[in-house]
This record gives C-alpha cells, sequence and structure tokens, in this order.
C-alpha cells in the first residue's frame, strides 16, 4: 500500500464526525434556512458602514425635516427612504442594520464572556467535590433564583447606561446557565476512566480540566451558548427599550422600537415595527439553529 493512501483513508475517518454533523444538520430545510437567515443579517451587521445609505447617528447626514417620513418617500438628500424615516430623519433601514451591530456585538460578546466564566466555574465545581462544589452551586441557585430582567435593571441602576455596563450586566446574569450546564455534564464524565488514568499520572488540575475533561463537555455547552445569545440580544433590547441599556447616541433596535412606541397611534407604525421584525427575525433565526444543534448533538432527543 503507497504512502499516499494512507493519509486519505485516515483523513476520511476523521472528517467522518464532522462530515456527520453536516449531514444531520442538514436534514432540517427550516434549521437550514435559519442559518442563512443568520449569516446574511451578520453580514449586513458587519459591512453596515459600506452598504447603508446613511449613517443615522451622523448628524451632519441628518434632516429634521425629513422627519416621520412613510415609506418609500424620497428625502430631501435624493435617496428613497425604503422604510421610512423616524422623528430625527434618520433613515429607517439604516438605523435597523447599524442596529443590528450592537444586538449581535452585545448578544456575542456577554455570551462567550459568560461561557467562559461559567464553564470554568462548572467544571471546577464538578472536579473538585466537597466545599468548593456547594459554594459555586449555591452561587449559581441564588443568581437563577432572581428574575433574569429583574437582576439585569439593578444592575444596570447601578452601573449606568453604556455598551460595556450592557455586556457586565448580561454576563453577570447568563454565567449560572453555563455554569449548571457544564456541571452536570462533568460530574458524569469525571468518572469516565480517561480522568481516573490523568489523575494517576498526576496531571495538572488546568489540564485535566480545559484538556480532557472540557471537549466532552462542548455539545450541550454549544446548545446553552446559542441559546443564550438569543437570550442576550433579547435582553439588550428590552432594556434599551426601558432606557437602561445603550444610550441615545449608538444605534439599537431597542432604542429604535422605543423612540416609535409613542407614534404608533398617530398613524407612525414604521417606526417601531420594522425594528421589531429585524429583532424577531434575528432571534428566530438563532433558535432555529439551536434547536438543530441540540438534536445533532443529542440523538436522544430526536422524535
Amino acid at each position: 500500500m503507497s504512502d499516499a493512501v494512507i493519509p486519505a483513508k485516515i483523513a476520511d475517518k476523521v472528517e467522518t464526525p464532522f462530515r456527520r454533523l453536516v449531514s444531520e444538520f442538514a436534514e432540517s430545510k427550516v434549521a437550514l434556512g435559519g442559518l442563512v437567515v443568520f449569516v446574511i443579517i451578520a453580514l449586513l451587521a458587519i459591512f453596515a458602514p459600506w452598504i447603508t445609505p446613511q449613517n443615522p447617528y451622523d448628524l451632519a447626514e441628518l434632516d429634521i425635516m425629513d422627519g416621520r417620513m412613510e415609506p418609500g418617500t424620497v428625502g430631501g438628500a435624493g435617496f428613497t427612504f425604503l422604510l421610512g424615516t423616524d422623528d430625527q430623519g434618520r433613515d429607517m433601514l439604516s438605523g435597523i442594520i447599524y442596529g443590528l451591530r450592537i444586538s449581535l456585538t452585545v448578544g456575542a460578546g456577554s455570551a462567550l464572556i459568560a461561557c467562559l466564566i461559567g464553564a470554568s466555574l462548572g467544571l471546577l465545581a464538578a472536579y473538585a467535590g466537597g466545599r468548593t462544589d456547594s459554594v459555586i452551586m449555591r452561587l449559581v441557585d441564588l443568581q437563577l433564583s432572581f428574575p433574569t430582567i429583574l437582576a439585569a435593571l439593578m444592575i444596570l441602576a447601578f452601573l449606568g447606561k453604556g455598551i460595556m455596563n450592557v455586556v457586565i450586566a448580561l454576563v453577570l446574569v447568563e454565567w449560572a446557565y453555563y455554569a449548571r450546564t457544564v456541571r452536570g455534564t462533568a460530574l458524569v464524565e469525571r468518572r469516565r476512566e480517561y480522568i481516573e488514568a490523568a489523575q494517576c499520572l498526576a496531571l495538572p488540575t488546568h489540564r485535566v480540566l480545559f484538556r480532557h475533561l472540557l471537549p466532552n463537555c462542548l455539545p450541550p455547552l454549544i446548545v446553552v451558548g446559542t441559546m443564550q445569545v438569543a437570550r442576550a440580544i433579547a435582553l439588550e433590547a428590552t432594556l434599551s427599550f426601558l432606557g437602561l441599556g445603550v444610550p441615545i447616541t449608538e444605534p439599537s433596535l431597542g432604542l429604535l422600537i422605543a423612540n416609535g412606541y409613542e407614534y404608533m397611534l398617530s398613524g407612525k407604525y414604521w417606526i417601531s415595527f420594522y425594528p421589531g421584525i429585524a429583532l424577531l427575525i434575528t432571534i428566530v433565526s438563532i433558535n432555529l439553529v439551536g434547536d438543530q444543534l441540540r438534536d445533532v448533538l443529542n440523538p436522544r432527543l430526536k422524535k
């Protein structure tokens, strides 16, 4: 057998699990459509400065005379406001695309930081056991006993407005979900032979936790992380709608919805309606992907 054949067969064996996961994920056309929609939304957010007709938060580009124009109206600058304008003359389409940048940044950033903190504490609780486990899990129980939105409001009332403060608040209210998920999985994996072998070899604790134990806790962690991104986006929009999220100088879907709330009864529906639809589509697309990932990574949940 030639040397060129052996690597090819080895590569096929290595790639088979990944290919299987991809093929199983693609079995759900709804989840695949959700993934496509989310990728499009992410690309729009990334390239917002180059594809939007207006920077909605640059005062030099705004004209108050263009305020509350209906969708399809041509403004003073000569371009058409496809989704209309808000009370400040900002193009709604541009505002939504810029708002997606804040939503995705806050959602993904807070979920990632909360995942790192929660997963580390969950691994430590499961591996150390005893008093360490009791202290960490009591903190988790205490955190989960508070309503999420109430806890976030209390934290932001103390920290004040700002994107970084919103991220900190979301991290503080989300880390417990990751810790409980990882601890539950790690308690099962901790009794496996490979962990006992690593302990017999006197490997450092951090190496056992993050090189041997953590990789086997990734499937449920990926599912929870996907769901928590959507949850964080919804929480940020809610906090901004209530006036405790990002400042008014920053684009946010929650702020756009709040700006148009007082004009709903006067017929200016588009100011709140279109940002709300964009927020709904974003959250639903992420949840569809998360649902399919859950079924693929845990076949027992399939019907």
